[in-house]
């Protein structure tokens, strides 16, 4: 009897252990998950930062330098080709 309760103990000890090493691999990869998405959102935010900035910048820049307005070339009506018979 004292042997059964001995290798249930031990099964019991072994599972208890088997959850307790998937409970750390969850908690890190849950760790590691959200690092990531943080350091993406931060990357996302200086990015855009940057680009309104340069917007920002190429507005300012052609307030003070507009740059001229390509004049259109007159139009001109073409003839059509005479399809008269001449008798």
């Amino acid at each position: 009897m004292a042997e059964a309760s001995q290798t249930i103990m031990e099964k019991a000890e072994a599972r208890f252990l088997e959850k307790q090493k998937k409970t750390v691999e969850r908690n890190k990869a849950t760790a590691e998950y959200l690092s990531e998405a943080k350091a993406r959102i931060i990357k996302t935010a200086r990015l855009r930062e940057l680009r309104l900035a340069k917007e920002e910048a190429d507005r300012v820049a052609e307030a003070l330098n507009p740059a001229p307005k390509k004049k259109r070339a007159p139009r001109t009506v073409k003839k059509a080709a005479s399809t008269e018979v001449k008798s």
